[in-house]
């Protein structure tokens, strides 16, 4: 595929849009937009749903929406927007992984975690970010939260009594603060959740004559303690200092139950794989900022530190049952990774008269991990240890320039990153990985407004995204005698070019993008002939490419206000180790349908789906998912909200795909099935306020 089309092309296609639209919406006065398009709302009132350019803004505050008991589950209910059956990753229809920004600053899937939604204003959901966000992402996520600049306090409790197989139960606290110059905000929520998970596998291994498949399922019981502080003080009017400290401790005991057929040539065997695991991830997030305007030069300028730490211990009692005997003791499993990250940058932004502005600055992460890994074999009367140590370093700058000529708008950037990475053994003298290099980063975009109710936009950018650091360590589990799942310390960055034009016509429009990807992660597996053992783990692929048509369609009659977003998508996945079978356009489509009823009423019905995908090396299934939503305003503090979610149980995931020799089916059942009722308590008051936080830890959603 041939990245870079010529420009003519895409004009010429965005005219043909341009016309279409135009024509359907005739009825429409001419200019009745201002030329800001910027945000661009659905009708005169202020909409739960808005869009510029394809990029979504949803007001989460005094919404359904805010009735949802964890950020997480927020997100999924949002166009495009696709949480992974694990709940680890977010990613976007057509852009892969987003950067999560809170009110303007880094943020991560940990930080999403400890949020409370009781505190969010609005979420945006942004597919073509300058270049003032980092090298790594293709879209991103802007969390605001509900903020004051008025001496006040407000105080919110919340219950959530959520119903799916198991009951669960959420409770949170939010609170805020504010005195003169000083800012305070505390969180607190208690979840107590009973997840139910399951899933099968089914694979063939031809040259070593085997054939086998296993179905998995696992009922936990959940403790989450999640908290957090921050205190804001504004020195003047445009200078400020900030401290703020989350997270989030999780505690969980689960049984894991497997039934295994496998076939090793004329050998037959049934087995039940019963273990028992208890797990704790421990997460803690602190920064300081500081903020200051150099009069002298016209220049902001911002220096801020910040310091993370994730730890998990997994502790496993593993028993087989092979062809209805008895359970025989197998395997002890003491598993502890710890990963410390400290960071440090410094950002400066000039205006100039002319309206133009400059940003330049510059930023040092360090990463150290640990991962010890300990297991006695009783079938062998073995107790094999490691310990492996991992350390990354990236040193960054950029510079950015932005303005307007004339009518048209312009961003122009560059950033330069540099990566120092090293793995090793404890008990080796060298270096396992041993990795140095530094790219480049440009980003451009130009925006041409065609009237007052029209704009065209182009840009392009190249990026990185690069693997978890929980990717890089060396934790497994076990999920029967012929299968685990593990990670790969071999792991590279993925790289990434996109081209993208988009045009704007009221609140309607139509988006094109083009992509190639170097070194995508996907999804591996690794035989062990001597043991018989397969590994299902992650490797660089060698390519991804394709293209993907986007189109977002808001309307409003009367008490009904309906989005609307569709996404013709072809991605093709290759790489000379899997089976390529063949890449095809596939849609995903959303629509939400809300309803300003009478008496503070508010009903919505919001669905979403894909048609099948094939993807080069992967085929997965089709998917139509409904949720509904009844509110209800019951006094000035207090709200109660009504939702069911997955009404036809239909989340559910199946893909295929063949890799080195080893074809595999995989299904994946989601406990998404849920019916919740949702009560909420506020009292006091807080308007525009100062608070301010920014992570300065570019790489902080790799911390897992």
């Amino acid at each position: 595929m041939n990245l870079y089309l010529p420009v003519k092309l895409l004009i010429t296609f965005l005219l043909f849009c341009l016309s279409f639209m135009a024509n359907a919406q005739n009825e429409t006065p001419k200019d009745s937009i201002s030329n800001e398009l910027n945000e661009v709302v659905i009708s005169k009132e202020k909409k739960t749903i808005t869009n510029s350019n394809g990029n979504i803004k949803v007001e989460v505050a005094n919404s359904v929406y805010s009735s949802i008991p964890n950020p997480i589950d927020l997100l999924s209910k949002l166009p495009t927007v696709q949480i992974s059956s694990d709940r680890e990753s977010i990613s976007i229809v057509g852009k892969g992984n987003p950067l999560i920004y809170i009110d303007g600053q880094r943020g991560t899937m940990n930080d999403l975690n400890v949020l409370s939604v009781a505190d969010i204003k609005t979420i945006e959901i942004i597919k073509n970010p300058s270049s003032k966000y980092e090298a790594e992402g293709r879209a991103v996520i802007l969390i605001t939260r509900k903020l004051s600049k008025k001496d006040s306090f407000k105080t919110e409790i919340s219950e959530v009594a959520s119903f799916k197989r198991n009951y669960n139960n959420y409770l949170g606290f939010n609170s805020s603060f504010k005195k003169d110059k000083l800012e305070w905000k505390a969180n607190f929520n208690y979840n107590r959740r009973n997840p139910w998970e399951n899933h099968s596998i089914e694979y063939k291994i031809p040259q070593a004559n085997i054939v086998s498949d296993y179905d998995v399922t696992a009922v936990s019981k959940v403790k989450d303690y999640i908290f957090g502080a921050g205190l804001f003080y504004k020195i003047n009017d445009e200078d400020y200092l900030s401290l703020n400290i989350n997270g989030k401790m999780r505690n969980d005991t689960f049984d894991i139950n497997t039934f295994t057929f496998n076939q090793n040539q004329n050998e037959i065997n049934n087995v039940f794989t019963f273990s028992d695991n208890t797990s704790s991830k421990n997460f803690i997030n602190s920064f300081v900022n500081y903020s200051k305007k150099i009069k002298a030069i016209n220049t902001k300028m911002f220096i801020g530190f910040q310091g993370s730490n994730f730890n998990q211990h997994l502790w496993s009692l593993v028993q087989n049952n092979y062809n209805d005997t008895e359970l025989e003791l197998s395997q002890n499993r003491d598993q502890k990774f710890n990963v410390d990250v400290f960071s440090g940058r410094i950002d400066l932004e000039k205006k100039f008269n002319n309206q133009m502005i400059w940003e330049y600055g510059g930023l040092y992460s360090a990463a150290k991990s640990k991962s010890d890994y300990d297991v006695f074999d009783y079938s062998k009367n073995e107790n094999p240890t490691f310990v492996y140590h991992f350390k990354e370093a990236n040193t960054a700058a950029y510079s950015q320039l932005s303005g307007k000529i004339k009518k048209v708008d312009f961003s122009i950037g560059l950033r330069v990153e540099n990566t120092n990475v090293n793995g090793k053994y404890s008990t080796e003298s060298t270096a396992l990985i041993d990795k140095n290099y530094t790219n480049l980063f440009p980003k451009v975009q130009f925006s041409f407004p065609i009237d007052s109710t029209k704009n065209l936009s182009f840009d392009y950018s190249k990026s990185i995204s690069r693997p978890n650091y929980s990717a890089l360590s060396m934790i497994a589990t076990y999920i029967n005698p012929y299968f685990i799942y593990g990670s790969n310390i071999n792991l590279g960055p993925t790289f990434a070019d996109v081209v993208s034009a988009s045009f704007q016509y009221h609140d309607k429009s139509v988006k094109l993008t083009l992509y190639q990807n170097k070194n995508p992660i996907y999804q591996d597996f690794v035989f062990d002939n001597q043991s018989n053992v397969l590994t299902f783990t992650e490797k660089n692929f060698q390519k991804e490419s394709g293209y993907n048509v986007e189109f977002t369609l808001p309307f409003t009659y009367k008490f009904w206000t309906n989005t609307n977003s569709l996404v013709f998508a072809t991605n093709k996945i290759e790489d000379k180790s899997a089976l390529f079978n063949s890449s095809k356009t596939y849609l995903y489509y959303y629509s939400n349908n809300t309803f300003n009823l009478p008496k503070d009423f508010t009903f919505v019905l919001s669905f979403w789906g894909a048609t099948k995908q094939k993807e080069g090396v992967f085929e997965r299934n089709a998917k139509l998912i409904f949720d509904l939503s009844l509110a209800k305003k019951i006094s000035k503090n207090w709200t109660c909200t009504l939702n069911y979610n997955d009404v036809f149980k239909n989340t559910i995931y199946t893909e295929r795909f063949t890799i080195n020799n080893i074809s595999s089916r995989a299904r994946y059942l989601v406990d998404a099935n849920e019916l919740s009722i949702t009560l909420r308590y506020s009292f006091g008051k807080i308007k525009d306020s100062e608070y301010k936080e920014k992570n300065v830890n570019e790489s902080e959603n790799r911390i897992r």
